[in-house]
């Protein structure tokens, strides 16, 4: 039994089975059954594509409400990197941060300020002897969850950090602690201003068995609009950021990579440019590099699918933004040398494979006989009109007994052209 709590989720009513989607999961899964799209929560890896390309709206993000939250003594905001570029005409993030008090919070904690001290061990990270490399950013939980579907392998170059989301929540609850020492655990709630369906999605499920310390996720674009008429009332913003321009840039694709202060990188965004960067490492044609910064969403995290702008848009503001700031405000200390292991998580995901028929060797060898027969007689067009994205996909489906009752609509045409003995123009 699949016991992955999926963020991404189907409104069948709105769903007119009309196979966008199917053309472009990047793991095939979803297929359409009974005139609507179903998702294979095996497969699914949150990426949101589905979201983004659905014309009829019908895939969304399960996110919870902030005003749904309000017994909490103590919340705390933590605005992801990706909120500051939502902004039209934004020149300092503190109006952002004070409106977020305005708006019912008690406290913010910037994820930028975390990003800034993850920057730091990575580098010191790096630096490690007998790791693998190149190391792969853990930061995009698609990329993590997709490396555990299909890319065994790679594994142990997943970058043991915990993400800078994580780093926030622990710091956020630390300082609440000390700062009111009266409220229990269970009076602190903290909140993560989430971009993505992705990290919902992380939050629910853990990394390996790390249970997260956010204890709510709110979408980005439900905050956005709480904000903006806070921000238009309060034109003196009273708090001063934490972060510096290290931070504020992880929101944009490349942001991470150049934070480890060196050339030795390679970033990429889009799922489907993502997974040919697994393939290259996966089969060794890849330069000699460090590290790997790969964002499942173009532009990196202004491209989530809980966003208001144009990612493309949105990076431009953040450059707006960073103009003035300073490089960075947070620092690990200049003779640190380890990583602290409030940083590290060994609690790595298991490989569970997508792509094995079988758990007999003998079994599985069987089943890629009967596909490779089914696939000839298939015309190779990946039409999608079976509700399978690819010829390929619906032999499988065929194999492993999933809707084995649908046909391939070119065949089906064919054989009843050929009953009825040709077109008019063969008469």
């Amino acid at each position: 039994m699949n016991s992955y709590r999926h963020s991404v989720v189907l409104d069948v009513e709105k769903c007119t089975g009309c196979t966008t989607c199917i053309r472009h999961c990047p793991t095939e899964a979803i297929r359409i059954v009974s005139g609507h799209a179903e998702i294979n929560t095996d497969r699914c890896i949150d990426c949101g594509e589905c979201i983004r390309v659905c014309p009829h709206k019908a895939k969304k993000a399960m996110c919870s409400k902030f005003e749904h939250y309000q017994h909490y003594k103590w919340k705390i905001a933590l605005p992801a990197p990706a909120l500051f570029g939502q902004f039209d005409g934004l020149d300092d993030v503190d109006a952002v941060l004070q409106g977020l008090l305005d708006i019912g919070f008690d406290d913010v904690y910037e994820v930028a300020k975390a990003a800034e001290v993850v920057s730091g061990y990575t580098r010191l990270f790096l630096k490690s002897e007998g790791i693998k490399k190149p190391v792969i950013s853990s930061a995009c939980p698609v990329i993590s969850r997709l490396i555990t579907l299909r890319f065994p392998y790679l594994k142990d170059n997943i970058l043991p950090l915990l993400p800078p989301m994580e780093i926030a929540a622990c710091e956020a609850k630390k300082r609440a602690k000390q700062l009111h020492p009266e409220l229990s655990d269970d009076d602190i709630g903290v909140f993560f201003i989430s971009p993505c369906a992705a990290k919902v999605s992380y939050i629910r499920n853990g990394f390996g068995n790390y249970k997260s310390n956010v204890d709510v996720v709110v979408s980005l674009s439900d905050i956005y609009f709480m904000l903006l008429s806070a921000m238009k009332k309060n034109n003196t913003p009273q708090i001063s950021s934490e972060a510096g321009m290290i931070g504020i840039g992880w929101a944009s694709s490349g942001g991470e990579s150049s934070a480890i202060l060196n050339d030795s990188y390679l970033f990429a965004d889009g799922i489907e440019n993502c997974i040919q960067v697994l393939e290259s490492i996966e089969n060794g044609n890849i330069p000699q590099i460090e590290f790997v910064e790969l964002n499942a969403c173009i532009g990196g995290c202004v491209g989530g699918v809980m966003t208001i702008e144009n990612p493309f848009i949105a990076k431009t503001r953040l450059q707006t933004v960073r103009r003035y700031m300073q490089v960075s405000k947070n620092f690990i200390p200049k003779d640190a040398n380890f990583v602290p292991e409030s940083f590290i998580t060994e609690d790595l995901p298991d490989y569970t494979p997508i792509s094995r028929l079988s758990d007999s060797m003998a079994e599985s060898m069987r089943m890629m006989a009967k596909m490779q027969e089914i696939r000839k007689e298939l015309p190779g067009i990946d039409c999608g009109a079976c509700g399978a994205p690819t010829c390929r996909a619906f032999a499988e489906d065929m194999v492993r007994g999933i809707n084995a009752d649908r046909k391939c609509i070119v065949l089906e045409h064919k054989k009843n052209s050929d009953d009825c003995g040709g077109t008019e123009n063969d008469s």
